[in-house]
């Protein structure tokens, strides 16, 4: 029998998974907090800082941002292609061979690749780490896809695992050979696509804390053929997660169309997650829309009740709360969203909109927030231009 959860226990779960609650969820600064994440989204948006920097001030505070960068590049860790471009720690390597075999088997991605490629990789062997300006430029000269045949190839060679990203200069990967970055006892092969499926599905979950089959899917991107090992795997047992029941998510989908008993689990949760009570607060932070806890849309409606969208590729007419909309995390809910903006040593809230209900009781916090975070990036002073969703005063 799964072990049943009711939504509120599910939604302090997932906050302790995610490093806001524990009092050991601090402990080990960036570096740990990657490892208990499994993931950390990259993005090109700057606005208050960048995606990944914002996470990690999310969790430990106003941790420096230069520290946060050398924790990321700073050998323990690789980018590739997990619920996005994201920051991975160095020891998930061997897990996404599953991935590089898929893109070495399909030989196109966005492009076809060009013969060159070779040429390209003798190049990063030669002279690497090289930026894909150093191995002769990224653009045709046209719109952002219009890549040059270099940045076709280095590309493709990054997601067949043949070099690796090893940092960001500028904002620019700097490639080099996977051979030279990674540990030589990561590269050994010999992992499945099940075996590294069933441990990126245990990742996963120890992440999110719980989370349903939809959830893992996303969170690692599967294809139809992994997410079908995975149903397999989750059927079996495979995976070493505890079963559950959370009351009020959907039912689970049945794999290949087979009936499920009535008390079939519609959820997976990490064991350890379950041995204890998650205690503790968390302090009140603005959060970037790339982060783990709400880069999934349909969950977090289902966990927070919190509708949330990106509208940065919204056009600006249509955009209802703003151009990256921050949500608001306070008293382990979601409790308003910030439209940020910086204007010199100013920290703009452009529009400050509270969930129904919310305004009186967390006026206060965020105003707190705003102004924490305006500290951390710099800026002297704080303005609000708009507030909807309650009669306060920020």
């Amino acid at each position: 029998m799964p072990t049943s959860l009711t939504p509120d226990e599910a939604r302090r779960i997932t906050l302790r998974a995610q490093g806001f609650l524990g009092a050991d969820s601090r402990r080990g600064g960036v570096p740990a907090m990657l490892r208990r994440l499994g993931a950390v989204q990259l993005d090109t948006i700057s606005v208050l800082a960048r995606s990944h920097e914002l996470i990690a001030y999310a969790r430990l505070g106003a941790v420096p941002r230069e520290k946060v960068e050398r924790a990321y590049w700073g050998g323990g860790a690789f980018e590739y292609w997990c619920h996005a471009a994201c920051v991975l720690p160095i020891d998930q390597w061997p897990l996404y061979s599953f991935r590089r075999r898929a893109f070495r088997e399909r030989k196109y991605r966005w492009h076809e690749v060009p013969p060159t490629v070779d040429k390209v990789l003798d190049q990063v062997r030669d002279g690497g780490p090289l930026t894909t300006t150093d191995l002769g430029g990224a653009k045709n000269g046209g719109p952002w896809w219009d890549w040059s045949d270099v940045k076709i190839a280095v590309e493709w060679l990054l997601d067949i695992g043949e070099v690796v990203c090893t940092r960001r200069v500028g904002w620019r990967r700097v490639y080099d050979l996977a051979e030279r970055a990674v540990p030589a006892h990561l590269l050994e092969p010999g992992l499945t696509d099940r075996e590294c499926v069933i441990e990126l599905a245990r990742t996963a979950v120890a992440a999110m804390g719980v989370a349903n089959r939809a959830d893992l899917v996303e969170f690692l991107r599967l294809s139809k053929e992994h997410a079908a090992i995975l149903d397999d795997a989750l059927r079996e047992g495979a995976t070493g997660l505890a079963p559950v029941h959370v009351a009020g998510w959907p039912a689970a989908r049945a794999p290949r169309a087979a009936a499920l008993p009535s008390d079939a689990p519609n959820a997976w949760a990490d064991p350890a997650a379950l041995e204890s009570e998650p205690r503790g607060r968390h302090r009140v932070t603005l959060l970037s829309p790339f982060d783990s806890l709400v880069w999934n849309r349909e969950r977090t409606e289902r966990i927070f009740g919190f509708s949330h969208r990106l509208e940065a590729y919204v056009p600006k007419p249509k955009r209802v709360y703003g151009y990256f909309t921050m949500p608001v995390l306070a008293g382990g809910r979601l409790v308003a969203r910030v439209d940020p903006a910086r204007e010199g040593t100013t920290l703009v809230a452009r529009h400050v909109a509270f969930e129904p209900g919310a305004a009186t009781r967390h006026a206060d916090a965020v105003r707190e927030a705003l102004h924490s975070a305006a500290e951390w990036v710099g800026c002297e002073t704080v303005r609000v231009d708009r507030v909807t969703g309650g009669d306060v005063r920020l």
